[in-house]
């Protein structure tokens, strides 16, 4: 599935209107016409990531007549993450979510999806910004799985942290800061596990924030695994932990 582009000031504004699933909106820098004046407030009414950006760069986009404005669509409908807590918990009193933070591989973000799927996790949650953009990369390295799994986008995933915990489900940041491994964790509970990219890691201002942290146990000469790899791996800890112990 390949991404979709809406060029237009105006026909952003009707996407919008209508309730579509814009990804990211590009705007060209230093538009100052009325109607790009309520682009800009609806974009930010509606809580719309968006950036401003040179004319260079919204040439490159496969519509060259794009009046100063791209918007790219998402393939999946995200969820509220709120009411998606609610939900999950009236059937299932021990979930699992899953928070992304630095994740912005594509592929690297279907593998993870992928994992999810399988082990059952009830909920991905991205940030808005610093997140990698949901694809045809993404969808096919997921094998479809993407579609298995509900996805929710928040502003800061701060705030997720702090919803997830005042619904009683533990945040555990994974993180080679961390004194346990996964192994010596109790991880049978209702849990959100954070993972963080292999360059960046979780971002400090999150582990400042997060109680419960755990690692998994390097052997050889690599210092870290794969994000996506480190991420099955925890999972399917999870799933022994509560179905083979």
């Amino acid at each position: 599935m390949d991404k979709q582009e809406i060029f237009g000031v105006r026909a952003i504004i009707e996407c919008i209107e209508a309730n579509q699933n814009l990804e990211k909106v590009y705007l060209l820098k230093d538009q100052r016409s009325p109607l790009f004046k309520q682009l800009e407030n609806l974009l930010r009414e509606k809580k719309v990531a968006h950036s401003y950006v040179p004319i260079e760069r919204l040439d490159r986009f496969s519509n060259k007549n794009h009046q100063g404005a791209v918007a790219t669509i998402s393939p999946i409908s995200y969820a509220n993450l709120e009411t998606l807590i609610e939900e999950v918990l009236a059937v299932n009193n021990t979930p699992i979510f899953l928070l992304l933070d630095n994740i912005t591989d594509t592929r690297n973000l279907g593998a993870i999806i992928r994992s999810a799927s399988a082990t059952g996790v009830s909920g991905i949650i991205l940030p808005q910004t610093g997140s990698a953009r949901i694809n045809s990369d993404t969808i096919k390295t997921s094998a479809g799985a993407l579609f298995t799994v509900p996805i929710a986008k928040v502003d800061h995933l701060k705030d997720a942290i702090y919803l997830l915990q005042a619904h009683d489900i533990a945040p555990v940041a994974i993180t080679e800061k961390a004194a346990d491994t996964v192994y010596e964790k109790d991880l049978q509970k209702p849990v959100a596990l954070i993972m963080g990219s292999e360059e960046r890691g979780i971002s400090r201002g999150i582990l400042n924030i997060v109680n419960e942290k755990a690692k998994l146990p390097m052997e050889g000469a690599i210092a870290s695994l794969n994000v996506a790899v480190a991420c099955g791996t925890v999972l399917y800890e999870i799933i022994r932990q509560r179905k083979f112990s």
